[in-house]
């Protein structure tokens, strides 16, 4: 999405990244080839990611290993960039993965994190340049696929999709055409400090009677760690059969009707009393990262975090509200094939060959669930009894969820609806009026 949470949550990466943005990448670096800076004033939490990543491909050298083997690779080896964007607490497993891919392959992946892969993904591609294969989430995948940045590649891949679940499966085509493989599915889940908390609220009454008694600003302390952006809020603004965009119904604009009107209202009066004054991502999150909030409303890639910031802490289903169902937003995390990956080229089999590797090795994604918290779509370990009691948690609100709609249209709601929210928490405008505006942005910016 245009205000992801892959963009926001790397300012929350690791220790330093909770008091300053880090520099980011250049261009020349990425191999972006496209001279711009990152753009948007966050930084890089990778300082070094090339360099790592580079080095990785010198242990390369096994022909005809391990990895090229499985995913049926032959001929001359190749050698692909592959951009991703993590916080810092991931990227360390991310060079692992790459450096095992190398050493057992023919092929060589050069890796590079990104901090704002929205930019360079639509500036690099259209003129030829950047990597062979990038991460995000699946909201990209109409909208990309529909302005040539991304190829459809059903007819040279060796793993069927049968091997993910529907979801995932279904979350990586667009009009029939698979323009990437997944690997992991993606959703928030009330995380809660079980030094503060003893049990995990069932109801959002009970969590606000927890929250009253734990919220002390002048302490520093707090109820709640929520950032207030459209993919995080969802849960709610969803919970009394409002939307957002289902390109389904007759109204495909879903932001401002009533039901959607009702929810923010929910939001806003249940949970922001609570939280932090500022609603943006990093005070958020940076609250309950610091052991001072009772609550945090965040995705399995904040685990990283908390495991290095040394929290106590469990993960539980959202609380139900009551007259309404929660309903949050899904994601399915993905390896998409951009149009560098149309010839037949040894480096377009370098990239396949690393993908199909990255997203069916059972022994890497079972780690990734148990280190960092990843919910896996690999058929073979969805539901296993080895993936840790919060991956089950999470896995269990993404079957609640509503996976985000892939039309091209879809991305265009974000911006508007980033500002509605911000809008509406700020006390500038009502719930009705930000979403009223956010309708009409929305539209003016569909034409």
């Amino acid at each position: 999405m245009t205000t992801n949470r892959r963009r926001l949550l790397k300012q929350i990466g690791g220790t330093s990244a909770l008091l300053a943005v880090a520099g980011c990448i250049s261009a020349q670096q990425q191999g972006s080839g496209d001279g711009s800076g990152s753009g948007d004033g966050q930084g890089n939490s990778n300082g070094s990611g090339d360099d790592a990543n580079g080095s990785a491909g010198d242990t390369n050298g096994s022909s005809g290993g391990a990895a090229g083997n499985a995913t049926g690779s032959t001929g001359p080896a190749g050698s692909a960039k592959a951009w991703y964007s993590l916080p810092e607490p991931e990227i360390p497993a991310r060079k692992s993965a790459i450096e095992a891919f190398n050493t057992q392959s023919e092929h060589t992946i050069e890796g590079a994190d990104i901090s704002d892969m929205e930019k360079k993904t639509t500036s690099a591609i259209p003129a030829g340049q950047g990597a062979k294969t990038f991460e995000w989430a699946h909201d990209w995948v109409g909208d990309y696929f529909q302005r040539g940045f991304v190829v459809d590649q059903s007819d040279d891949l060796g793993v069927a999709l049968d091997s993910f679940t529907s979801t995932a499966a279904e979350a990586i085509q667009f009009e029939g055409n698979v323009v990437g493989l997944p690997h992991a599915a993606e959703t928030v889940a009330l995380i809660y400090n079980t030094d503060m908390v003893d049990e995990a609220p069932k109801t959002v009454a009970d969590m606000v009677s927890v929250m009253e008694e734990h919220h002390d600003p002048s302490n520093g302390t707090y109820g709640l760690s929520y950032p207030f952006d459209p993919y995080y809020t969802s849960a709610w603004l969803q919970a009394f059969g409002g939307y957002y965009f289902d390109p389904d119904k007759e109204q495909m604009l879903g932001v401002n009707t009533k039901q959607t009107v009702r929810g923010l209202e929910f939001a806003l009066e249940n949970f922001k009393p609570y939280m932090p004054n500022d609603p943006k991502y990093e005070p958020q999150a940076a609250a309950f990262a610091a052991g001072n909030a009772a609550f945090a409303i965040n995705g399995p890639w904040y685990l990283a975090t908390l495991n290095e910031k040394g929290v106590n802490y469990e993960v539980t289903s959202l609380p139900s509200p009551d007259g309404g169902t929660v309903k949050p937003y899904t994601g399915i995390t993905m390896w998409y094939f951009t149009k560098a990956m149309e010839g037949s080229g040894a480096d377009t089999a370098a990239a396949r060959s690393f993908i199909e590797w990255y997203v069916t090795n059972e022994d890497h994604l079972l780690k990734l669930a148990k280190d960092q918290g990843v919910i896996p779509v690999l058929s073979s370990l969805v539901g296993s009894d080895e993936l840790p009691s919060e991956v089950q948690t999470f896995s269990q609100t993404v079957e609640q969820g509503v996976p985000m709609p892939t039309h091209p249209k879809m991305n265009k709601v974000w911006p508007g609806m980033e500002t509605a929210l911000i809008s509406a928490f700020n006390g500038d405008a009502s719930a009705k009026a930000a979403l009223d505006q956010a309708a009409k942005t929305i539209r003016s910016n569909w034409e």
